[in-house]
């Protein structure tokens, strides 16, 4: 491991000594067991340790963050935005908002916080973190317009990781939608990113991941949140595009009247491996969860969807529903799906499923008639079997600026 990891963590700026001695000891912890594999229960399906050695032959760490080139805004929409240099923190601009009602600033490495389930790949991140970005709403405020995270990453990448820690916060009766839009390139490159939020009494944030273009990153990003009483947490991933994606969610409902929706739409094509696990954890009375994973498959790609729902013993009348949907359209193309519920309550309503399977000839048939030539039919199913997950956006113009991002990852753009 250490061959593949030439690490000097000389290069990192430490702000005291006992940041350097956390970061070297952080560092030892990963060395020792290494990067996850298949003997891990949560890795089954993607064994990360040969993954990795496959594409890269030595790892090292970045320490150049300048931005060399202007970042094309998104203009399908009104927006305010964050920009994120190879995951840093570098500026922002909130024109749309009351600047004291929201605050954002560079997150410090000092603040990184614990796991609540141990993952070998925090300890790596706590090792080379450079911090991240730190959001809060303050109470009784609703942004008035999306925030755009522009993930903008260096052309200087090749063979290097990058690791990075954000945390949101949403105070009492706050609201948010939040767009992580990353502008990967085409190095091969590994982030690995730990993201906390907090969702308070009465708040909702609506997030959605989406990738621009395709690229050869390889991104790891973990996310564990906690949600107050009638609270709302939306997490819509777009992430087609990149090689290697696997994104790690544990939200807690902790108060009653909690919701958390995860709603996913990938398109994956030649050697793309992306996996969504989610775990939902139901702690409290009256909470929902709604869970749909959509995954269009194409040529050698892999698609992996793990997702468990717990409920405790005293979260009587939860109403959780889980569903995986694979379209395979190659005999390479792999599909995994491990559906789980663990349930301690005995007045719950809980389900889970998971199909796969080719396109639909007679709807092909059908468009070919109506004289749709083949390769756009197919496009025009695959469009349609994606944007389902749309159904639960309101504002009109985010919604088309989703379906035509999605339209475009689909037709290889």
């Amino acid at each position: 491991m250490e061959q593949l990891f030439n690490i000097d963590l000389k290069k990192i700026s430490s702000s005291s000594k006992k940041e350097a001695l956390d970061r070297k000891k952080n560092f030892e912890l990963f060395l020792k067991s290494g990067l996850p594999n298949k003997k891990n229960e949560n890795w089954k399906f993607t064994d990360l340790n040969l993954i990795i050695k496959k594409n890269f032959k030595q790892i090292t760490n970045n320490e150049d963050f300048e931005l060399v080139s202007k970042i094309e805004l998104i203009n399908d929409f009104d927006h305010n935005y964050i920009i994120l240099v190879n995951g840093i923190f570098k500026s922002c601009d909130l024109k749309f908002e009351e600047k004291e009602k929201i605050k954002v600033e560079k997150l410090s490495p000092l603040e990184s916080f614990d796991n609540e389930i141990v993952n070998n790949l925090h300890y790596l991140n706590k090792a080379l973190s450079y911090g991240g970005f730190k959001l809060e709403v303050k109470k009784n405020y609703k942004c008035k317009k999306p925030i755009v995270i522009y993930n903008y990453f260096t052309s200087n990448l090749g063979n290097k990781i990058i690791n990075n820690s954000n945390k949101i916060t949403l105070n009492q009766n706050s609201e948010l939608t939040l767009i992580e839009y990353n502008l990967a390139g085409k190095k091969n490159f590994l982030k690995n990113t730990f993201e906390k939020i907090n969702i308070d009494k009465n708040s909702s944030l609506q997030n959605i991941i989406i990738q621009k273009t395709k690229s050869n990153g390889f991104f790891y990003k973990n996310i564990s949140g906690s949600q107050g009483y009638n609270s709302s947490y939306q997490n819509f991933i777009l992430s087609s595009g990149l090689k290697f994606n696997k994104i790690d969610i544990n939200m807690n409902l902790e108060k009653e009247n909690s919701t958390c929706y995860i709603l996913s739409g990938l398109s994956l094509g030649k050697e793309e491996h992306q996996e969504i696990k989610t775990r939902i954890n139901h702690l409290a009375p009256n909470c929902k969860s709604y869970q749909k994973i959509k995954n269009v498959l194409e040529s050698d790609s892999t698609g992996v969807y793990q997702g468990k729902i717990f409920v405790k013993e005293i979260a009587q009348k939860t109403d959780a529903y889980q569903l995986s949907k694979a379209l395979i359209l190659d005999d390479q193309a792999e599909f995994n799906a491990k559906p789980e519920l663990e349930i301690y309550a005995d007045d719950v309503k809980c389900s889970h499923g998971s199909t796969s399977g080719s396109i639909d000839e007679n709807a092909i048939h059908y468009l070919m008639t109506r004289g749709i030539e083949l390769p756009a039919a197919k496009k025009l199913l695959i469009n349609g079997f994606i944007n389902e997950i749309f159904e639960n956006i309101p504002e009109e113009k985010l919604k088309f600026f989703l379906e035509k991002s999605i339209k475009e990852q689909v037709d290889g753009i």
